[in-house]
């Protein structure tokens, strides 16, 4: 089904379904048609195509090459060697030299990760490429890309040796508990099928040791035309998107002799089985029931969508029963859940699982079987089911609204999915349509005998407990594990109870105050407003979505205004009222109220600031309007959620520290800080022993009883004039009694000089190098210009040298910000994992490159080795010296192809009104960022490496194994 953001337009909804409805009737036997503004074909060696002019974002095209090859096609010899050919499209092809590729691509503003990417799965390899379309050669280029990628890669023996380092770098990442444990869940999970043989990173010896033949021979086998697709969403117009098509993928060929392409079977589950396994690295435990796989059948008629529509409505409703039982003052599970989905090419299987609390395992298990039990005897009820129909139709209300505002890149994902798994693609003003015809229809009997027939009762099911094994930990045996399901299974149950609930939130408005004043900004199109309770409100209409109204508001204060003694209370203070609903309603009720509408509203306390931050739909202001009304009039204190929300925290944070990550951190921090009391660290059981409800909820109202000192930013699709009437009502009726809004300096200061320390934590051969520069600053738009600007050339650095030329890390890199309170500093951090016998030779490289772009000395240029070169002679002449204006070009590029897209964002409009509001900074700087972008120079960055890489001053923490 189509995934998009949510919004309604009602008359021009009722509008379509009328005229649909005057039309003629849904035929059920019809078949899903291919969403009309779709131009799809298939070219005569069988390349499938799917083009789509789509104005957001303007002047980019996403393009994306899809191949139905996987790791699930590799041969013995070959596991692992799908995803490396991934890697390798990137090394080197027809078109395009090593290192050529990702650095024209950078030039033209494509910043590789980011933009620039692909992934292997068991079925599909996927290339991602957007392309900027302000030059016509950059379309050109791109197809060009995907024509070798599809059959152009050179596969060159030297660089195939060179990629084994990063893969295996790749590989070291996902080590640790979850990789462990995973190799072990597998071969049950999918019951003997090949899937458990062929994890997409491969196996480490084939890796380091596979003939360059078994990569070329899996190449030539499967990236071949019959087996992909080309998709093309964005600026562009489809007759000229299907020429260049043609022109570029028309020519290539199949094999003479095809191999098969076939799809691994799972066999079906016909005995139980219970598993349990453990690591001591593991941060949560997990039980798993899941029952035999099924055939999985794509919707091809209408009468198959609405079946769709049933079995969702039927898994929301099951679902949102779990959640209740979280909101009980001992639940048992801190969170869990019920449905079928998909695990593999054809394949589905219904399946419950949940977190383990201090209840236990047998706890969990039995409400999770006794829930299912109840929905499959006893079926839902009409009011249950009337509330996820709203859900529901808000979805498809919100999608068809969002139809010309939606990002390509959504649609792109929409069309891989129906090459690969055949995923209908009717289009949202048909999908819109069946739904507003479809779903007042469904009755109560029919979700209920989905139920009935699809939640599994008494047949064979993998049962699989995955969780911790430290001192202590009660582990259930694997024959436990099935006593207990079964039990449940036998178990009585009784049919649930659904009370009555109002249908809004406020039974009557509050006494509405006035708007006293009103400005308007005419170059950047706001209008402020002034209140009568002193409040202020920066209004930005916006035809950027069609149902979507952000908010924001931010004040200084926050924790800083609280002692240490009441550290945990503060910091809870927000996540503890939240939990315990609003007003008379619980979080469960709030769901039931709010069914059919689309809004979200939080409060949050940091160090310095407070932030007030929500979004609507169109139609859901009034609503959202409300909900912070009453955040403010009315918190709700229920000691039984307070104590589901601490015993949760408490259960879910047990292991925390189990993960050497955790324990890398929390060192890095505590040197870096020298142990300051007021440190955020990673959350410990113990410290929610020190959080009380009476007082934390004092804290909440000491900061959130008034709301003096917040401006509140609206950025959307709403009405100005329409708007303001329910401003006067819900926001100028806020209380705005006296209190502080400035903070107290914490003191939390970073060490001074050089500070190295390691951390020995975990089993596998893992490190991590973090290197922290710090120190003063003097803040300014143009200071934090040309301060990001030495981070992004330095991550091209890294890019190119630790891991492309040195192939010493796999990902990494430099980031930063300058800070502008309590006090102005910088903080600089270099995160670079890699093998602990590379640990030094990381530091030693990233040191290197430091001292290179503080240099004037441009780099030598280097021409052409040829493979049978002295490679290494060549890799001491590239980035000898500092940085050039091509690599200064391509980070401003990226940057202002960055802006204008965000420009036609509310996101963008909403952080910069808000960083500008809270700071009291000149609001139409937003307007001249690229002039800011191009004043940079190379001066600058070499300035700013001198300024802020001061190698007489940071902390350098290592991570290595347990020794």
């Amino acid at each position: 089904m189509t995934t998009f953001s949510l919004r309604k337009i009602f008359a021009g909804a009722l509008l379509l379904a009328l005229t649909w409805s005057a039309q003629s009737a849904i035929t059920l036997s019809d078949p899903l048609p291919i969403n009309p503004l779709l131009k799809m074909g298939k070219l005569e060696n069988g390349l499938t195509y799917y083009i789509q002019k789509n104005s957001k974002p303007e002047k980019r095209v996403e393009l994306r090459l899809v191949v139905k090859a996987g790791s699930i096609l590799e041969d013995d010899d070959q596991q692992g060697l799908a995803h490396f050919t991934e890697h390798m499209a990137f090394n080197g092809s027809r078109h395009f030299k090593k290192h050529e590729l990702i650095s024209y691509l950078q030039s033209i503003g494509i910043k590789f990760g980011a933009d620039l990417n692909a992934y292997t799965s068991f079925d599909e390899t996927v290339y991602i490429l957007p392309v900027p379309t302000t030059k016509k050669e950059n379309l050109e280029t791109g197809f060009l890309v995907l024509e070798d990628w599809a059959q152009g890669l050179t596969m060159n023996d030297a660089d195939i040796d060179s990629e084994r380092h990063i893969i295996l770098e790749e590989a070291r990442l996902g080590k640790g508990a979850g990789d462990r444990m995973n190799k072990q869940l597998y071969p049950a999970l999918f019951n003997g099928s090949k899937y458990a043989e062929r994890l997409p990173i491969g196996k480490e010896d084939i890796i380091s040791n596979f003939k360059h033949d078994a990569i070329k021979r899996f190449y030539a086998d499967w990236y071949r035309p019959d087996l992909m697709a080309v998709v093309v969403i964005g600026d562009i117009e489809p007759e000229q998107a299907e020429q260049m098509i043609k022109a570029h993928f028309a020519q290539l060929k199949n094999p003479a002799n095809e191999r098969p392409r076939n799809y691994a079977k799972i066999p079906t589950r016909d005995a139980s089985a219970g598993l349990v396994i453990t690591d001591k690295e593991a941060t949560n435990n997990v039980v798993m029931i899941r029952y035999p796989v099924q055939p999985s059948t794509p919707d091809k008629s209408i009468a198959d969508y609405r079946q769709s529509l049933i079995k969702n409505l039927s898994s929301a409703i099951l679902n949102q029963r779990l959640q209740e039982l979280t909101q009980q003052a001992t639940p048992p599970f801190i969170g869990g859940g019920s449905s079928i989905g998909a695990l593999a090419h054809g394949y589905e299987s219904f399946s419950s699982a949940a977190i383990i609390g201090r209840t236990g395992v047998e706890s969990a298990i039995t409400a999770l079987i006794q829930e299912n039990e109840r929905a499959r005897q006893f079926g839902f009820s009409s009011a249950e089911l009337e509330r996820t129909k709203k859900n529901h139709l808000r979805f498809f209300e919100t999608a068809y609204n969002e139809r010309d505002k939606s990002n390509s890149s959504e649609y792109a994902a929409e069309y891989i999915r129906h090459f690969l798994t055949e995923e209908s693609i009717p289009g949202i003003v048909n999908e819109y349509a069946y739904a507003t015809e479809l779903l007042p229809g469904i009755t109560l009997d029919e979700v209920n005998h989905y139920a009935q027939k699809n939640i599994p009762d008494n047949i064979p099911k993998l049962a699989t407990y995955l969780g911790s094994n430290k001192e202590g930990e009660i582990i259930p045996t694997n024959t436990q594990l099935l006593n207990w399901v079964n039990s449940a299974e036998k178990a009585p149950v009784l049919a649930n109870s659904d009370k009555a609930i109002p249908t809004s939130l406020l039974a009557q408005a509050p006494n509405a105050g006035s708007i006293t004043a009103e400005t308007v900004n005419v170059r950047l199109g706001t209008t402020e407003l002034t209140l009568s309770n002193g409040l202020k409100v920066i209004l930005k209409p916006t035809d950027f979505k069609s149902d979507q109204v952000l908010l924001s508001a931010s004040r200084f204060g926050g924790l800083s205004l609280f002692d240490d003694a009441d550290k945990y209370n503060a910091l809870y203070a927000t996540a503890v009222t939240q939990s315990m609903g609003l007003a008379s309603y619980t979080p469960t009720d709030l769901q039931k109220i709010l069914a059919g509408k689309s809004l979200s509203f939080n409060t949050s306390l940091s160090n310095y600031t407070e932030h007030l931050s929500g979004y609507a739909a169109s139609s859901d202001i009034e609503t959202l309007f409300q909900s912070i009304y009453l955040r403010f009039a009315n918190p709700r204190k229920d000691p039984d959620l307070y104590t589901a929300f601490i015993s949760g925290m408490q259960d879910l944070t047990k292991n925390s520290m189990a993960r050497p990550e955790s324990v890398f951190s929390n060192t890095l921090s505590t040197t870096l800080y020298n142990n300051h009391p007021r440190l955020s660290l990673a959350p410990k059981p113990d410290d929610f022993t020190h959080i009380n409800l009476d007082r934390t909820s004092a804290i909440y109202g000491e900061r959130f009883n008034s709301a003096k000192g917040f401006t509140f930013i609206l950025i959307g699709s709403f009405d100005l004039e329409k708007i303001k009437p329910l401003i006067a009502t819900y926001l100028a009726s806020l209380p705005t009694t006296e209190l502080s809004t400035s903070y107290h300096d914490l003191n939390i200061r970073p060490v001074t000089g050089v500070v190295k320390k390691e951390v020995h934590s975990g089993s596998e051969p893992k490190s991590q190098v973090s290197i922290i520069f710090t120190g003063p600053a003097n803040y300014s738009k143009e200071e934090n210009m040309r301060f990001n600007a030495l981070i992004e050339v330095m991550n091209l650095r890294i890019t190119d040298v630790l891991r492309e030329k040195l192939t010493l890390i796999y990902s990494g890199g430099m980031s930063g910000s300058i800070d502008r309170i309590p006090y102005q500093n910088y903080r600089i951090a270099i995160n670079l994992p890699c093998g602990p016998d590379n640990v030094d030779k990381v530091i030693a490289a990233t040191f290197a490159e430091i001292e290179k772009i503080k240099s004037e000395t441009p780099p030598e240029p280097v021409k052409d080795q040829g493979q049978d070169q002295d490679q290494k002679q060549a890799k001491e002449k590239i980035n000898s010296a500092g940085p050039t204006q091509e690599e200064l070009n391509k980070v401003k590029l990226n940057w202002i192809k960055n802006h204008n897209i965000a420009m036609r964002t509310n996101e963008q409009w909403l952080r910069y009104l808000q960083d500008a509001t809270l700071f009291n900074t000149d609001t139409t700087e937003l307007l001249t960022v690229e002039n800011r972008v191009n004043a940079i120079t190379l001066a600058d960055v070499r300035e700013s490496a001198k300024r802020y890489l001061n190698t007489e001053n940071y902390v350098q923490v290592v991570l290595y194994p347990e020794k």
